[in-house]
């Protein structure tokens, strides 16, 4: 990833609405969820959230796909993968275990419930 790309990611992430959306995306998963439940879910009008996911695909954070009828939309995991990779390439001065701690203070709950805290 270029800066000029991770400028437009943080920039996507920048607007409260936008950055709700992100995290229930990651939240629900590679099945993502459909924009109709995304709208509802986010109590924003319908053309409102399509305006915030098309920003968030362009910035390469959200994938979409379409099923009959159905707009599915769920967090473009190697998008997300490359920002934190771009964000912290130089992490520490190439020591990886002053970085350690970063990793470790994420914990998610493997069976599914709960969240990543």
């Amino acid at each position: 990833m270029n800066q000029d790309k991770a400028v437009m990611a943080l920039a996507a992430l920048a607007q409260d609405t936008r950055l709700s959306v992100f995290r229930l995306l990651i939240k629900a998963g590679p099945d993502g969820m459909i924009a109709g439940a995304l709208a509802d879910a986010m109590a924003v009008p319908p053309s409102t959230m399509s305006h915030h996911l098309a920003k968030l695909e362009q910035a390469g954070l959200v994938l979409s796909w379409r099923t009959s009828r159905l707009i599915h939309y769920a967090a473009d995991y190697a998008g997300v993968q490359a920002l934190l990779t771009f964000l912290m390439a130089d992490c520490c001065q190439g020591d990886p275990r002053a970085c350690a701690d970063l990793l470790s203070a994420i914990v998610c709950d493997r069976v599914g419930v709960g969240a990543c805290s």
